[in-house]
């Protein structure tokens, strides 16, 4: 059959196959409220759809402008920005952390106890900035449930508690044991929030403003920050929590959320909204090597290290890690310096191509890049946890059948 209906190599007539799935199987059975899909290729945008509600319980259409939470694909523009720092010369990735943060000098590693009366042993290894990077530090986060080291995290509200702030985020971390010796073990965690701490830190300027100054305004990603203004309101989406059977609930009222006040915790890690088609811009300019419309955000070749799998021995996930939480799949990918990145696409079992990087999200948003079919798609919902189904690999499956 001849194919016909074709933007940037992809076929529109199967990219369709993505919204249909998603009204069958998700939207109108009641376990996803709605989603906004983008998928382009060599710099053009060949399919975007929105479908299904933003707000269920006001009966609002999801848009193609409407703002997600977007939890932790925080991560890479954290990690872009810290890395605009090493171009810099501020740092060295092999720098310990304790130059920075001299609290930290003397971590332990957790032997026993529970909080506040842990037993630890010293340390083997020195953290170094690139354990931050990789989450290999012998950090965790809270919501992890697998250790009385996360427990303690849970107890200081260290996944962000109303009063927290980077600068009481790790001044309480000092006080934390650490999972494992850095470097030896890999842990999803609140790293990547200390690596907004050094941002900060680095640069002489708030998390926020760094990321407006550097990254969004060159970018022009006007919809993207740490709050929702008065003015975005009414774009602004529901977040739902799944439940048990399939179904949902409201977990953050858009009117109420806390996303409307001034952030007081610039989480690195987890704190932006963003919109389909700004996050598209970001993500974009990571497919173009660090530059879109004649602004450059990162170097080609910084850029080329970042989606490198820096793993050990360049071993996948499986091999190095020992929680069983992650935004991507284990098998077959490794970890850059803030994103995932496929190693093998069999062992990944999913569709792809060697060295397609990204990172998703708590309430189930996604991204990747694959630079071999020079390809971006960007997938907003809101719906914790992200683990709840498989939707990922099937956009995969669904957005690799497209190419023509």
């Amino acid at each position: 059959m001849a194919e016909s209906n074709v933007v940037a190599g992809l076929s529109l007539d199967r990219l369709e196959n993505i919204s249909r799935h998603l009204d069958e199987n998700y939207i109108r059975p009641g376990k996803l409220p709605g989603a906004v899909t983008l998928v382009a290729r060599k710099g053009e945008v060949a399919w975007v759809n929105a479908q299904g509600m933003m707000d269920v319980e006001r009966n609002k259409p999801a848009r193609r402008d409407t703002l997600f939470r977007i939890y932790s694909m925080t991560k890479p523009v954290t990690s872009i920005a810290m890395m605009q720092l090493y171009e810099q010369g501020r740092f060295l990735l092999d720098d310990p952390v304790h130059k920075y943060i001299p609290s930290w000098k003397h971590l332990g590693v957790y032997d026993s106890g529970i909080y506040p009366n842990f037993v630890t042993r010293p340390a083997v290894t020195t953290m170094t900035i690139r354990d931050l990077f990789t989450h290999m530090s012998g950090l965790t986060y809270g919501f992890l449930f697998r250790s009385n080291v996360d427990a303690a995290y849970r107890a200081l509200k260290l996944d962000g508690g109303k009063d927290l702030t980077l600068d009481r985020l790790v001044e309480h971390l000092a006080e934390m044991p650490l999972e494992f010796d850095p470097g030896t073990a890999w842990n999803y965690s609140v790293a990547t929030d200390v690596l907004g701490y050094l941002v900060q830190k680095l640069s002489g300027q708030p998390l926020d403003d760094y990321f407006r100054e550097h990254i969004f305004g060159p970018l022009g990603m006007s919809d993207t920050g740490f709050r929702v203004r008065d003015d975005q309101v009414d774009r602004f989406a529901a977040c739902y929590l799944y439940q048990p059977g399939g179904t949902m609930k409201l977990q953050d009222d858009p009117e109420t959320s806390r996303y409307r006040q001034p952030a007081s915790f610039l989480s690195g890690g987890a704190g932006l909204v963003s919109t389909v088609d700004d996050y598209f811009r970001f993500a974009q300019a990571l497919c173009q090597g660090g530059a879109l419309d004649g602004q450059r955000i990162i170097g080609r070749k910084t850029l080329e290290f970042m989606r490198t799998n820096h793993l050990p021995d360049n071993q996948d996930l499986p091999g190095l890690s020992i929680g069983a939480f992650s935004e991507t799949p284990y098998e077959g990918n490794g970890f850059g310096l803030g994103f995932s990145v496929k190693t093998d696409v069999a062992k990944s079992r999913t569709n792809g191509s060697v060295g397609e990087y990204g990172w998703g999200g708590l309430a189930s948003t996604n991204f990747f890049v694959d630079p071999v079919e020079e390809m971006v798609m960007v997938f907003m919902t809101q719906l914790i946890p992200s683990s709840s189904y498989p939707i990922r690999e099937e956009l995969r499956a669904m957005i690799n059948g497209a190419l023509v």
